[in-house]
């Protein structure tokens, strides 16, 4: 994500929730990422957390009162306001809401909300009854159609002892969340994508399967750089270990068969399809409804094969549709891969190779080429996951142009 923040402009506007403390994470990871992070305080956050946390996080003078005196002539409301290229409030009151609802430019963050033309991304914190009130709920319908976005709450235990929706989502969502606002390359907009991820469990008896050692981190990371270049985004994802990013609907399997069906009622409507999910080849014919035990004896079990998802998405490929597959080989990488993309009608295959130190499942790394169906094999350097997902999204946006 550091090349999609980098030298970004970020205000992030801190209420008086008692989730105030979590927007020190927030502002971490914005300038980790390489983000230019401005923390605007107001009188009641300032309560609770304190301005030179922020100050050293994020390497600038913390906002804290509208008239305060300025060591910089150029951090003021309409400076700062036109600069930006984000509007973050995290975490947004009650309060905070109804104000920006109905215009209200009372103290420094409400009056440049109204002189910014910034996207302005809000994540509420605040007790279920006031979250579920008729007045927070058209106040947030109302900023919705203004063109505001939000992100969250979650539900959960809160501070005041209650259960149910109001609890800040988690600082990394509210991260994630950002991206396609700041991101400066939109030439995925409008296209719908449907892909596949992680891996698949197959059982043996309740307790066991046959399963793989896929991570689905490379599958996190080509939904989250579709994301951040306008894509509309749909991953079905069998275990992983990471979690799908923000924005991105997920849709949680766990046997190929599973996968397989639903692949076949989404990939219909999709511009794009990405098969990234390693798919266990084999089943085990009948699983057992009880745990098996030991017995001292060899455990025989009949293997058949799975569906073929990739397949069965290149048998039905409308025209100017993009298939785009991965193959993780241990032998003959590219010969293998040149032929899986001839059989399943692939555009665009990855060849991975997967029996290295720094490559393959469950690392950050990968090293593979990326093989087109005109034969031109592109052998990329060892990259981060995140990397090789923005070469491949520039492919696929390639193959379009050219569909």
């Amino acid at each position: 994500m550091k090349r999609i923040f980098s030298n970004r402009e970020i205000v992030l506007g801190v209420t008086g929730s008692i989730a105030a403390y979590k927007a020190c994470e927030i502002a971490s990871r914005l300038t980790e990422y390489g983000a230019n992070v401005t923390p605007v305080l107001t009188k009641s956050a300032c309560e609770l957390v304190g301005s030179a946390t922020f100050e050293a996080i994020c390497g600038r003078a913390a906002i804290t009162h509208m008239f305060a005196p300025l060591q910089n002539p150029d951090v003021e409301h309409i400076a700062v306001a036109q600069r930006a290229h984000l509007y973050l409030i995290a975490p947004a009151t009650a309060n905070f809401i109804a104000r920006a609802t109905h215009g209200i430019a009372d103290d420094w963050l409400t009056t440049t909300l109204l002189a910014t033309r910034a996207p302005i991304l809000i994540a509420p914190a605040m007790n279920t009854n006031m979250y579920e009130h008729p007045a927070t709920q058209e106040n947030m319908q109302t900023l919705r159609r203004r063109g505001v976005y939000f992100v969250g709450p979650d539900s959960g235990r809160l501070a005041c002892k209650t259960i149910g929706p109001g609890r800040l989502i988690d600082p990394m969502k509210i991260v994630e969340a950002c991206v396609p606002l700041v991101s400066e390359r939109h030439d995925l907009k409008n296209v719908r994508i449907v892909m596949t991820s992680g891996g698949t469990h197959e059982p043996i008896d309740p307790v066991r399967y046959i399963g793989n050692r896929s991570s689905g981190k490379m599958g996190r990371a080509l939904a989250l750089e579709a994301i951040a270049r306008g894509a509309s985004v749909t991953v079905v994802t069998g275990p992983s270990e990471v979690a799908m990013p923000e924005g991105a609907l997920a849709i949680p399997v766990e046997t190929a068969a599973q996968m397989a069906e639903a692949v076949v009622n989404l990939a219909q409507d999709a511009d794009v399809f990405i098969g990234a999910a390693a798919v266990a080849d084999y089943r085990v014919e009948t699983p057992s409804n009880s745990k098996k035990k030991k017995s001292g004896k060899k455990l025989d079990l009949t293997l058949v094969e799975n569906p073929d998802v990739l397949g069965l998405v290149g048998a039905v490929k409308r025209a100017k549709q993009i298939l785009v597959g991965f193959a993780a080989e241990t032998d003959d990488l590219l010969a293998n891969a040149a032929l899986k993309l001839k059989k399943k009608q692939l555009d665009l295959i990855i060849a991975n190779e997967v029996n290295t130190d720094v490559s393959g499942f469950g690392k950050d790394t990968s090293k593979a080429a990326l093989i087109g169906r005109d034969g031109k094999v592109d052998d990329l350097p060892l990259l981060t996951k995140e990397e090789v997902a923005e070469r491949i999204m520039d492919r696929v946006v390639a193959l379009i142009h050219a569909a």
